[in-house]
């Protein structure tokens, strides 16, 4: 499994990125995302950044990897994240996330009849 880590642009160079993020100061390659200015958060697996991200999107995945990793280091991981986890989102709102319909209630076949008078 890769993880994507969020990296914010420091410094640009040809084909190159010197971004800084949880890992520290890392060399990233920018072919999949075109040129970059400083101050940009791209989303990097592997040394290689995937997808530019907003600076919400990058405290959002960042809270996500604390989570995981306090739970690997034997904490409870019942801290508070800073976005809505699935596990507490209603069916509706799992589906909207995953980009699902709505789910719609099929009358046609009601086979109840009314009440005989």
């Amino acid at each position: 499994m890769c993880l994507g880590i969020p990296m914010q642009v420091m410094a640009v160079e040809a084909g190159h990125a010197q971004c800084v993020g949880r890992l520290g100061l890392r060399r990233v390659r920018t072919a999949l995302v075109g040129e970059v200015m400083a101050g940009e958060w791209l989303l990097v697996f592997l040394d290689s950044a995937q997808e530019r991200i907003a600076v919400e999107r990058a405290r959002e995945v960042d809270a996500t990897l604390d989570l995981i990793e306090a739970v690997m280091q034997g904490e409870g991981g019942d801290g508070a994240a800073a976005f809505a986890l699935p596990s507490a989102m209603s069916s509706e709102q799992l589906r909207a996330l995953s980009g699902a319909r709505p789910e719609v209630q099929d009358n046609s076949h009601d086979t109840t009849q009314g009440e005989i008078a």
